[in-house]
């Protein structure tokens, strides 16, 4: 059963169901671990977004709240109960590849794999599920693409598809990994709305990003560098004492007060009028 906590927002001390708990949890590959000694209690029906260098956990911790990998020691569990890839209690989008542009798939087709879990892969789709996928469709801004293969697209287009997918899922937690980077403005907008949605309705958000601007748009904010450096709502935790201990040189802190994130790597291949904003920036508390 999921467990009540009170948590501290906004100024106000209010009763909030968890969605998800990590409790002296290690995750690891092999012999090489990841994150380590992770205590995390995430609050239901709330954004959660996870920032960090590449490297620091954010991807593997999506992995390990979808069931797709165990921790080495510790326990997990999302809606009090330990998450299983075979009954998955979240849905898990994945930032588009270039290998997803080869899938011979119809953009209707990727969508409606997402109900695959409900209604089994040979079963036919009730009324609901297809009004389900045209929801999905239409959120997304893809329904006159409904026909098109997946390499036809655009990658704004494609990662749409896939947000689409993941929506259609209506699980009670979406996971989102970097699900705007490198996007046009049309597919960053449609997809964070999407996100906006998804909470108003009652689910529960985890999204992993790069652009401190988009983390400090979290009800609850991780801050990952191998370990859990700080959590909570975006102002206490996107400090740029947080930052620097967790970024080092990319971090600048200027006279204005704004701390500064040099990560332009990350922004090579970013559609239309995204490719100024390299220079991320996020205001000292």
């Amino acid at each position: 059963m999921s467990m009540i906590v009170s948590f501290y927002a906004w100024g106000t001390l209010r009763q909030v169901k968890t969605a998800i708990e990590f409790a002296g949890v290690q995750l690891a590959y092999g012999r090489t671990v990841v994150l380590d000694d992770v205590d995390l209690v995430l609050p239901a029906a709330t954004l959660t977004t996870l920032i960090g260098p590449n490297g620091s956990g954010k991807s593997t911790l999506l992995s390990a709240i979808a069931g797709l990998l165990r921790p080495t020691s510790g326990r997990i569990t999302v809606d009090g109960v330990v998450p299983d890839r075979h009954h998955p209690r979240a849905s898990y989008v994945l930032q588009t590849t270039t290998s997803d542009a080869l899938l011979p798939l119809t953009v209707a087709e990727t969508v409606r794999m997402g109900r695959y879990p409900n209604v089994g892969l040979f079963r036919r789709m009730s009324t609901a599920d297809r009004d389900a996928v045209d929801d999905a469709m239409g959120r997304m801004d893809i329904t006159n693409l409904a026909g098109r293969q997946l390499r036809e697209l655009s990658g704004g287009q494609r990662q749409r598809a896939l947000v689409a997918q993941g929506l259609v899922q209506e699980a009670p937690v979406l996971l989102l990994d970097e699900p705007v980077t490198g996007l046009d403005i049309l597919s960053q907008q449609l997809i964070s709305r999407a996100m906006d949605a998804e909470v108003a309705a009652g689910r529960t958000v985890v999204v992993s990003t790069h652009d401190l601007a988009d983390a400090a748009r979290g009800d609850t904010t991780v801050l990952l560098s191998g370990r859990v450096v700080a959590a909570g709502p975006p102002a206490e935790v996107l400090t740029p004492d947080n930052l620097r201990s967790t970024y080092g040189h990319q971090l600048v802190t200027i006279d204005s007060g704004q701390a500064l994130l040099d990560d332009s790597h990350h922004h090579d291949h970013v559609e239309g009028d995204g490719a100024d904003q390299a220079a991320q920036a996020v205001q000292r508390p």
